[in-house]
């Protein structure tokens, strides 16, 4: 079964800089067990949530097994870490996930790269590895809760949708 492994919501941008300076401190609190997502705004207590320049990428989704061993969202500043969903596929789908508090929606607009940060936070060779890999960014199209553990999933097609 699918499953959510971690969520993050982080109030501060660690990644400032040039990568070679490392990243910032962590966040007390940012590995959460819950989020709340509000529709166009994102993830409450985030970095990006409200901002209008980040909307179409308010919410990053990666998947473990896109991931070496023992990497996690503190290192690859997503907010969302499944296990059993080929996300990279994603891009112009809605994914529907529902943990138990009701269906969230998000519009997948398009891949999330992974930069040269992910060489010092994960290993050297990481940037490379991920490529075509590391997550999608997405809108949030509903309010909603979303926990760890066992979630349904449903994929929709959102091509139709106007530009």
């Amino acid at each position: 079964m699918p499953e959510i492994v971690q969520l993050l919501a982080s109030p501060v941008h660690r990644f400032v800089g040039r990568p070679a300076d490392g990243p910032g401190p962590v966040a007390a609190g940012e590995l959460v067990d819950e989020i709340q997502i509000r529709a166009e705004l994102g993830i409450v207590g985030d970095r990006y949530f409200g901002k209008a320049a980040h909307r179409q990428a308010s919410v990053t989704v990666i998947a473990a097994e896109s991931l070496p061993a023992g990497t996690g969202l503190a290192q690859v500043r997503r907010n969302i870490l499944t296990r059993g969903i080929t996300v990279d596929d994603l891009v112009g789908s809605v994914l529907v996930l529902d943990s138990g508090q009701g269906q969230v929606r998000l519009r997948a607009n398009r891949a999330a790269h992974p930069c040269a940060w992910m060489d010092v936070t994960i290993g050297p060779g990481a940037w490379r590895g991920l490529r075509g890999r590391g997550g999608v960014r997405c809108t949030p199209l509903t309010d909603g809760i979303l926990r760890i553990g066992p979630v349904d999933v449903t994929v929709e097609d959102d091509s139709a949708r106007p530009s």
